[in-house]
C-alpha cells in the first residue's frame, strides 16, 4: 500500500461536504468472486487475498443478477471477511441493472461493505451519480455518510482520456483500475489473450495505458490496480504481467483463481531486504535530523548518503511492507561519536 495522504474533497460529488476517510487499504491481491456462486463465495473467505470483490457484472448471467444481489447481501452480513477489503462490483450505468444493484446491496449490507466498484467508467459524471446515490442510501438507512468508497474501472478509450477527471470526481474514489479485456476490444487491439502483448508490436503495448492510469491515481492520492490475467493456470504468465505493473508502481492486481493469490501478494510486496533497508533509512534520518543526531539534513548510512528524498522513497517501501504485515529483521544502531 502506497503511503499517500488522503485525498482532499473536490467541489463536486454527493459526499463532498462530509469528513474525509482513510481510503488507503492493502490491495496487493484483489480476488474476483461471482456473486451468484455460493460455493465460491464461501471459499473466498478463507483465501489470503487482501481484497475480495463480489461480482454482479460479467461473472453473473443476466437472469442470475437479481438473485445474486440477495446472495451477496447474505454473504456480506453472515460471512467472515476478517482482514479483507469487501467490495461489490455493480453493473455499469449503461445497463438497466445498476441502480437496483446499488440500492439492494447497500441498503441490505452497507455496514459490512467497504467499496462499490463501478465498471466501464467513461466520465466523471458517472462517478458523481454513484456518489449521490450512495449518499441518499446512507442518509435513508442511518449509515455513516461518505464511508463507502468507490473503485473506478477504466475499460475503454474514452475512460482513459477522462481518467484524471474521473479520479477527481468524488472524495469517495479510492482506486483506478485497468480493465484490459474490454479495453483491448475497444481499441481493436490485435490479440485474443488478455494481458499479453499483441503480435507484431515490438514494445510494451500497455505502457501508455498503465502510466496514464498511474499518473491520474498518484496525482489524486489514489491507488492504481492492474486488471485480470485470464490464463488462470499459467501462473508464470501471471507473474510476468504482474511484475510489469509492480515495477511501474501499481499497488496490486486482480486475481481470478486461488493459484494467483500468493503470486500477487509476493510481487506487490517489497522484498525483506528492501523493507529492512527502508526502515533503517527512516530511523537513521530521524536520528540524524534530531538534536541528538546533530540536526543534519543529510548523513551517511553505511556507504549510502541519505536525505529528505531518501526518506520519501523509504516511506513508500516501508508503507507497503507494513501493510503486508512484514516484520523487520534488524534495528538501527546509533553510530558511535
Amino acid at each position: 500500500m502506497t503511503a499517500h495522504p488522503s485525498p482532499a474533497a473536490p467541489a463536486t460529488g454527493g459526499s463532498a461536504a462530509h469528513p474525509s476517510f482513510d481510503r488507503l487499504r492493502p490491495r496487493r491481491s484483489c480476488l474476483a468472486v461471482p456473486g451468484s456462486n455460493p460455493r465460491f463465495l464461501e471459499k473466498a473467505q478463507g483465501l489470503p487475498a487482501d481484497q475480495v470483490f463480489l461480482d454482479l457484472e460479467d461473472a453473473c448471467a443476466p437472469l442470475a443478477k437479481p438473485e445474486a444481489r440477495h446472495t451477496i447481501v447474505k454473504f456480506l452480513n453472515e460471512g467472515d471477511w476478517t482482514g479483507k477489503t469487501r467490495v461489490v462490483r455493480v453493473n455499469d450505468w449503461t445497463t438497466e441493472w445498476t441502480y437496483r444493484d446499488v440500492v439492494t446491496v447497500v441498503e441490505g449490507a452497507g455496514q459490512n461493505l467497504d467499496c462499490v466498484m463501478l465498471p466501464k467508467v467513461q466520465d466523471a459524471r458517472q462517478i458523481v451519480a454513484l456518489d449521490l446515490l450512495l449518499t441518499q442510501i446512507e442518509k435513508t438507512m442511518g449509515f455513516e455518510v461518505g464511508r463507502i468508497g468507490i473503485e473506478a474501472q477504466i475499460e475503454n478509450a474514452q475512460g482513459l482520456n477522462n481518467v484524471n477527471e474521473i479520479a477527481q470526481a468524488s472524495p469517495r474514489v479510492e482506486t483506478i483500475i485497468f480493465g484490459p479485456a474490454d479495453f483491448m476490444a475497444s481499441i481493436n487491439m490485435k490479440s485474443l489473450v488478455v494481458g499479453e502483448q499483441p503480435p507484431g508490436y515490438p514494445a510494451d503495448a500497455y505502457h501508455y495505458i498503465l502510466m496514464k492510469i498511474l499518473m491520474a491515481a498518484r496525482a489524486n492520492n489514489l491507488q492504481a490496480i492492474d486488471g485480470p490475467y485470464l490464463q488462470i493456470r499459467n501462473v508464470e504468465g501471471y507473474r510476468e504481467v504482474a511484475r510489469r505493473a509492480a515495477a511501474l508502481g501499481f499497488d496490486g492486481k486482480w486475481v481470478l483463481h486461488p493459484g494467483q493469490v500468493e503470486a500477487s501478494n509476493e510481487i506487490f510486496s517489497p522484498s525483506q531486504e528492501d523493507y529492512d533497508h527502508a526502515e533503517l533509512i527512516l530511523d537513521a534520518y530521524e536520528y540524524h535530523t534530531s538534536e541528538a543526531g546533530g540536526r543534519r539534513g543529510s548523513a551517511m548510512l553505511g556507504d549510502e548518503m541519505i536525505d529528505e528524498a531518501s526518506r520519501k522513497m523509504a516511506l513508500v517501501i516501508a508503507g507497503k511492507g507494513r501493510a503486508a504485515g512484514m516484520r523487520r529483521t534488524g534495528t538501527f544502531e546509533i553510530p558511535e561519536a
